[in-house]
């Protein structure tokens, strides 16, 4: 029989592209036959929690009878998650000049791989994850010594700093299709894949981390910026002598300066006190006025054969996406490391950022144990990625794996949540009157009427968008169906650097203070690339933010309200984003 070793193509080839049809799109699903037949989703989640064979492994114990013509309709029966990745499809990204990575490819593995069991107890010491800016000199030491362990290995080696930064580029930047459909881009972001391949990912690199320092209870630590203690850049990642530090980074954010978990490219002018104010304002809106069910908390739904971009939940929009740009070197091309997703991994304090990002989604569970749960959507639980392990095996890991990190043997260090009493306060002088229409202040302010959608966001445009409901709405009512803005058809380049500010019932946006309950929400794009022939540089996405209405509604005393006025304010990437379409609807 064919070795794994050679079917697993080496970085830098590519697989070839499905046909087009006469308009020029591939057939979503023309590779792929089904052979699923239950007929209830009670059935659908029992057959994906049945045991069954991966495709992989059907795909190599049929590569010597060359069955080709099998393999398109060896898909495994039960739901329809986006699968592992077809690893031998790896190829390169496509970077910009001066790219500091050869390869968005991790090293190629020769053995099939296993599924992903969790740890015993007995076995593995519960690790908890410490805030960065409270560890010890003892913990940095340590935490030094496994990263330079990690960049001391050779970069075919797995385990090494080079290939788990590789990583990221992979599964962000297009370098896989799912298993099943060749020429369709894997993408981590902007779906409900964001938070479990994030966990799935730090799990493994922390594992890698405490196995090549011989010690099995050390556990990464979390950047703090959702606190005022922790909203500077870790004291631990500046030091230049450091393992941890990276060049790459914006040095006009060094400490003392404050991170704003909702920068747009431009330095924000507050006083401290005012940026911890905005900061913690900012944390409220998005993880609890914007995330009240788990289908918005999550992100939108993305199933196998989709293409990539949904559309992202309110915790990876923001502040994910502006502590990204915010950290990344503005002298580089791609506003490299942090600032683009393809060399992220090569920041040790990207880690960092993504522990607390981790850290959100359990602290998210914990507001509201009652509407605060996981998804239960079989393709969600069923979705699947690869990583190495510290032996180093190549394990496949499923999103119903991941739910619980007591069963992944790890915690987080108990901190406080000041941002829980920061609900975003009216900026009077700036919220329009049900009865007005847009007045000449909103004009002097820059938000023009906009005409037919769609438009590209020159600068700021308005347009009133009519409610499904037009009478205040039962407290029953509002805590079963969430009313949703619903902006669609967003496209932007994804080597664009973009961030539009959404604002409700705002007769001057620019008049709104700061956390100002006006503003409804933000969409971010964090530069990313394309891989593998899947599109001409340049390629933009194409995607949806979604926002919950039901408490801003209620701050702004609009629940009556037949109609609201919607102002899209461009603040990064001005010009070079495209709205489709801007409508509410209730949502369960």
């Amino acid at each position: 029989m064919a070795s794994l070793s050679q079917l697993i193509a080496k970085p830098g080839t590519f697989s070839p592209r499905s046909p087009r049809t006469s308009s020029g799109l591939r057939p979503r699903r023309a590779t792929v036959q089904r052979v699923w037949c239950a007929s209830s989703r009670r059935e659908r989640s029992e057959a994906a929690d049945a045991p069954k064979h991966d495709r992989r492994d059907v795909l190599l114990g049929l590569g010597a009878l060359g069955a080709s013509a099998t393999l398109m309709t060896a898909r495994r029966a039960g739901a329809d998650p986006i699968a592992t990745p077809d690893i031998s499809t790896c190829g390169p990204a496509d970077l910009p000049p001066g790219a500091n990575v050869l390869t968005c490819c991790p090293p190629p593995s020769n053995a099939l791989p296993v599924d992903f069991a969790p740890p015993g107890a007995a076995s593995s010491p519960l690790r908890t994850r410490p805030a960065a800016h409270s560890v010890t000199a003892d913990y940095v030491a340590k935490f030094n010594a496994g990263i330079a362990a990690m960049k001391a290995l050779p970069a075919d080696d797995p385990r090494s700093f080079a290939a788990q930064a590789s990583v990221h580029c992979a599964y962000c930047d297009g370098s896989y299709s799912p298993e099943g459909f060749p020429g369709v881009e894997l993408q981590v972001h902007n779906s409900w894949l964001f938070f479990p391949f994030h966990r799935c990912y730090l799990y493994f690199f922390e594992r890698i981390l405490g196995s090549l320092i011989g010690d099995p209870s050390f556990a990464i630590p979390f950047w703090n910026w959702d606190a005022p203690d922790g909203m500077r850049m870790p004291a631990m990642y500046i030091d230049r002598s450091s393992q941890l530090f990276d060049p790459r980074r914006d040095g006009r954010h060094a400490p003392p300066k404050l991170i704003d978990l909702d920068y747009s490219g431009r330095e924000p002018r507050f006083t401290d006190n005012q940026q911890i104010d905005h900061n913690l304002r900012v944390m409220y809106r998005q993880m609890v006025s914007l995330s009240p069910t788990p289908s918005l908390f999550f992100g939108s739904a993305y199933r196998a054969g989709d293409e990539p971009n949904q559309g992202p939940g309110p915790v990876e929009n923001i502040p994910h996406g502006p502590v990204h740009i915010w950290c990344g070197d503005p002298n580089q091309p791609g506003r490299e490391d942090m600032g683009n997703f393809y060399s992220s991994g090569n920041d040790p304090l990207f880690y960092a950022h993504h522990a607390n990002i981790d850290r959100m989604w359990s602290v998210w569970k914990g507001l509201d144990a009652r509407r605060h749960t996981d998804l239960t959507d079989p393709d969600w639980l069923g979705a699947s990625f690869l990583f190495y392990d510290e032996t180093p095996k190549l394990v496949r890991i499923r999103v119903r794996d991941v739910l619980d990190t007591g069963a992944l043997r790890y915690r987080y260090q108990d901190v406080p949540l000041p941002w829980r009493a920061a609900r975003p306060t009216v900026t009077a002088a700036a919220t329009r009157r049900a009865d007005s229409l847009l007045t000449p202040a909103a004009q002097a302010a820059g938000a023009k009427k906009a005409g037919k959608l769609p438009i590209t966001l020159e600068e700021a445009a308005s347009v009133a968008v009519k409610r499904p409901v037009a009478a205040r709405r039962s407290k029953a009512d509002k805590a079963s169906r969430e009313e949703v803005l619903v902006i669609d058809g967003i496209e932007v380049d994804r080597d664009v650097a973009a961030k539009f500010d959404v604002f409700v019932n705002a007769e001057d946006h620019a008049a709104v203070g700061s956390g100002g309950r006006e503003l409804a929400g933000s969409f971010v794009n964090v530069p990313h690339r394309h891989g593998h022939g899947h599109g001409k540089k340049g390629r933009g996405i194409k995607t949806t933010l979604r926002l919950a209405l039901n408490e801003q509604l209620e701050d702004l005393k609009a629940e009556g309200d037949e109609s609201v006025e919607v102002t899209l304010v461009p603040r990064q990437g001005k010009g070079k984003v495209k709205v489709g379409s801007v409508r509410i609807e209730l949502m369960h």
